[in-house]
C-alpha cells in the first residue's frame, strides 16, 4: 500500500508543502493529496491591489502540478478527524471553478500523514456591527467584494479602515492614492505604526500625509454601524465604507478536533511543524503555532509560512525514509510594507521580528517589495527550489509504514 499524504490548502503554505514532498519521494510508494476550495492559487498578500482594482495574473494548480505527481482534489474542507484518520470533503462548496458539483457526493479522504494548511481567515473581534457591516480582505472573495463596493462610490464618501497592522497600512495608502476622490481615514487602536523603528515611523507619516489620510489614533473600535464607528470613549467615526484589518483568526475547523492548540487556536507543533498531539499531523502557515528566534511564536504572514512548509515536507521525507531528520531556524530579517505603488517601506528587524532604526523607504523600497511578492509566488509555483541534487529517496523497506512516526 502506498503511504497517503493529504495536504489541506493550497496557499502558500500548502502549495509548497505538497509539490515538495512530491518531489522527494517516489510516486509508486507515497501518494500526495493537496485539497483546496479553489482552482487557483490566490496571493493573499496582494488582496489590498485586487481590493482597489487591480486584476492578477491567473494561475491555476492543474498547470502548477502538471507532471509532478500531486493529485488535486477541488472541495472545501468540512471536518478534520484527527483519531480516525479522515478527513471530510464537501465538493458543492467550491469557492470557485468549472466543476459540476451537483454530480458529486460529499466524500471522507483518508490519510496516514496529514499537512494542515488552512492558514486563516479575518477576525471580526467579537465586535457588534462587525460581520453585518465591514468588509474584509483576507480572501479573494472579500477583496472582490469590497472592490464592487468601492467602485459604487461617489467623491468625497468616507471609507474608514479599521486595523494598524501590515495589512491596515497597505490598503489604507493604496486606496489612498489610486482614490484620491475618496476621503481615506485610518482608526488605530494605538499610534501609527507604533511597532515601526522611529525611522520607519517618521516615513509612513510622511506617506500618509502626504496622500492626505486622516488618521485616528488610539481609538478602539467597538462598534460598527452602516454609517460610523464607534470608540471606546464614545467617539464616532464616519464611514460610509468599514475595511476592517484588525488581525486573523484560525480556520474554526481546527477547534472540533483533539490536536494541542494554543489559547488563539492555532496547532501546536514542534520544530520540525509535526502536532505535539499527534504525530501524524504537521501544520504549517497561518494555522500551526511554531517557535521561531529566541523562542517567540512565528507571527502569521507568508514570510513564516513558506520556510515552515519547506520544514514539515523535509521532515516527512525524513522520517519516511529513514533520512537524517534536518532543522533550519527560522527567523526574520525585514518587514516589506508597500506604501501604494509608488512608495515603500522595508524595516529591518532583529531575527525575532523587533524593529530596529534601520530602513529602505521610498520607490527603491516599492520594488524591492514588488520582487518580494514576485519572489513569494514564483517559490510557490516551483516548491522545490533548495532541494539538493539528489531529491528523491525510497521508503525505508526495515520499517513498517504504519509505524514510521513512532
Amino acid at each position: 500500500m502506498k503511504h497517503r499524504i493529504v495536504v489541506l490548502g493550497a496557499g502558500y503554505s500548502g502549495a509548497v508543502a505538497a509539490g515538495r514532498l512530491a518531489a522527494r519521494l517516489y510516486r509508486d510508494e507515497v501518494s500526495v493529496t493537496l485539497v483546496n476550495a479553489e482552482t487557483d492559487f490566490v496571493e493573499r498578500v496582494r488582496m489590498h491591489q485586487v481590493a482597489t482594482g487591480r486584476d492578477l495574473k491567473f494561475r491555476p494548480f492543474e498547470q502548477m502540478f502538471a507532471g509532478t505527481g500531486v493529485e488535486l482534489k477541488f472541495a472545501k474542507v468540512t471536518g478534520v478527524d484527527v483519531d480516525r484518520k479522515t478527513v471530510a470533503l464537501d465538493p458543492e462548496e467550491m469557492d470557485s471553478g468549472e466543476m459540476d458539483s451537483g454530480e458529486m457526493d460529499s466524500e471522507e479522504l483518508e490519510y496516514d500523514t496529514l499537512v494542515y494548511a488552512l492558514g486563516s481567515r479575518w477576525n471580526p473581534q467579537g465586535v457588534p456591527g462587525v460581520a453585518e457591516h465591514a468588509y474584509e480582505i483576507a480572501s479573494r472573495p472579500g477583496a472582490l467584494r469590497l472592490r464592487e463596493r468601492l467602485a459604487s462610490l461617489t467623491a468625497g464618501q468616507t471609507v474608514t479602515v479599521v486595523g494598524g497592522g501590515l495589512t491596515g497600512v497597505e490598503f489604507v495608502t493604496e486606496l489612498a492614492e489610486s482614490r484620491p476622490d475618496l476621503d481615506v481615514a485610518f482608526a488605530v487602536r494605538g499610534e501609527l505604526g507604533d511597532w515601526l523603528s522611529p525611522k520607519g515611523r517618521r516615513h509612513l507619516r510622511k506617506v500618509v500625509d502626504r496622500l492626505g489620510i486622516t488618521v485616528h489614533e488610539n481609538a478602539a473600535v467597538t462598534r460598527v454601524d452602516a454609517d460610523q464607528l464607534t470608540t471606546a470613549d464614545g467617539g464616532t467615526i464616519p464611514a460610509a465604507v468599514t475595511v476592517w484589518t484588525a488581525g486573523f483568526a484560525v480556520h474554526p475547523i481546527v477547534e472540533a478536533t483533539s490536536l494541542k492548540v494554543s489559547d488563539t487556536g492555532r496547532i501546536v507543533v514542534d520544530e520540525t511543524m509535526r502536532s505535539v498531539s499527534h504525530p501524524d499531523v504537521y501544520a504549517v502557515g497561518d494555522a500551526a503555532y511554531a517557535m521561531g528566534s529566541k523562542n517567540k511564536p512565528l507571527r502569521m504572514s507568508c514570510a513564516s509560512g513558506q520556510p515552515m512548509a519547506w520544514q514539515a515536507a523535509d521532515s516527512i521525507a525524513a522520517r519516511l525514509t529513514g533520512g537524517k531528520l534536518g532543522h533550519a531556524p527560522l527567523f526574520y530579517f525585514n518587514q516589506c510594507i508597500s506604501l501604494g505603488r509608488k512608495d515603500g517601506l522595508i524595516q529591518y528587524v532583529t531575527t525575532d521580528d523587533r524593529a530596529v532604526n534601520a530602513t529602505l523607504t521610498g520607490r527603491v523600497a516599492a520594488v524591492y517589495k514588488e520582487l518580494i511578492c514576485k519572489g513569494a509566488a514564483w517559490g510557490t509555483e516551483n516548491p522545490t527550489m533548495g532541494l539538493p541534487t539528489r531529491r528523491r529517496h525510497v521508503i525505508n523497506q526495515a520499517v513498517p509504514l504504519h509505524e514510521w512516526t513512532s
